[in-house]
């Protein structure tokens, strides 16, 4: 069963909680933003008061969010004593705990999501690297595992571009993932990811490495100014079918956007290309084109400014896009992030999604920054 050490230490990093999150401010300040949407003609501009209403929206989620755990803590804490009195069993109070526990360190790995775009949705991409059918089927197991993460947190996800791979897999896809701080969690898988197995695709039965780049930025809305050169952007149309083969159309819908970028630091030109295939529609499928090429110069904004930042903290690890950052050896039952050292033995947990120990590692170790830091 728990020690009082173990009590003592839960009830103390909750009441540190309560002042690093300011919970009596944000008390306030939701009174005073809540006023605000009282007034009349309040949504006579829509977007101004959907703005306001998320302001109350992400306060009432800090209350109510630290107000949990502080009620987890102290059903912990009765219990505790209650056990003390044999009026509850040492299992109960073990269980009190861990739930009080795992609400707590979830609290306080999203308190360390403190950049801006951290909060936003994002859009994940895969790319297959070399190496043909096998990493092709690499790049399809760590889509699903994405997708399966997702899923388990509750965040709504859409395939906006994919391409099947020669025989199997995938070559690329692009998957926009809409939920609570998706960006500031997913933000850490940015890199390339490594698998080494006894190969089902050949035939001697080898042990082979294997591939995949992912690239998360955030996924920007109508709030958020980027600016877009109309004169550097360029159209092609090709047909396309849905995921999985379906819809396959005899008319042009999908749509490769082509955008001429020029580094405002270095002068240096670069094409950045954005496939949409989403949507039957042409007209919706430019759109959302133009959606995610919005969020890409966004996210080199926001490179950019990290770059900076970096040169000051030169302390800090920074993370290359491209850097190997994890490998996933099948054979020998282990998953291992280059970057925290964390590592685990569930293979099969994380190829179905449950990747929250490596964010969690790659958040404390980083101290919430943001990726590209």
């Amino acid at each position: 069963m728990i020690t009082s050490e173990q009590l003592k230490d839960l009830m103390d990093r909750v009441d540190n909680l309560y002042r690093y999150l300011s919970i009596e401010d944000k008390k306030i300040q939701l009174q005073e933003e809540e006023l605000r949407t009282q007034a009349p003609g309040f949504w006579d501009d829509r977007k101004a008061a959907e703005e306001q209403m998320k302001k109350v929206k992400d306060l009432q989620k800090w209350i109510n969010g630290y107000q949990e755990v502080r009620m987890a803590a102290d059903e912990t804490s009765l219990a505790f004593e209650y056990y003390k009195d044999e009026l509850v069993t040492e299992e109960e109070v073990d269980e009190d705990y861990r739930k009080a526990l795992a609400s707590l360190e979830n609290l306080e790995l999203r308190n360390m999501l403190r950049d801006e775009e951290d909060s936003m949705d994002c859009v994940l991409k895969i790319n297959s690297g070399a190496g043909g059918t096998e990493s092709q089927d690499w790049a399809s197991m760590l889509m699903r595992m994405y997708l399966r993460y997702a899923e388990m947190q509750g965040y709504k996800t859409r395939i906006s571009n994919i391409q099947d791979g020669d025989e199997a897999g995938i070559k690329t896809v692009t998957i926009e993932i809409e939920g609570d701080s998706a960006y500031g969690y997913l933000k850490s898988e940015n890199g390339v990811h490594r698998l080494v197995r006894v190969s089902p695709y050949n035939a001697q039965g080898k042990r082979m490495t294997s591939f995949a780049s992912v690239f998360v930025t955030p996924l920007v809305d109508d709030t958020i100014e980027v600016e877009v050169d109309p004169s550097r952007i360029s159209w092609d149309l090709f047909r396309s079918g849905g995921a999985g083969g379906q819809n396959v159309n005899k008319v042009e819908t999908g749509v490769r956007l082509r955008y001429q970028y020029t580094d405002p630091e270095t002068g240096e030109e670069e094409e950045i290309l954005i496939e949409n295939t989403e949507s039957r529609k042409q007209l919706e499928n430019r759109e959302n084109a133009m959606r995610l090429l919005r969020s890409q110069l966004y996210d080199r904004e926001l490179q950019r400014r990290r770059a900076k930042q970096a040169e000051i903290e030169a302390g800090k690890k920074k993370i290359e896009w491209g850097s190997q950052i994890r490998s996933y050896v099948f054979d020998d039952r282990r998953v291992k992030d280059h970057r925290t050292g964390y590592q685990t033995s569930d293979v099969n947990g994380v190829m179905d999604g449950k990747i929250d120990g490596f964010i969690k590692a790659y958040l404390m170790e980083n101290g919430g920054a943001s990726q590209n830091s």
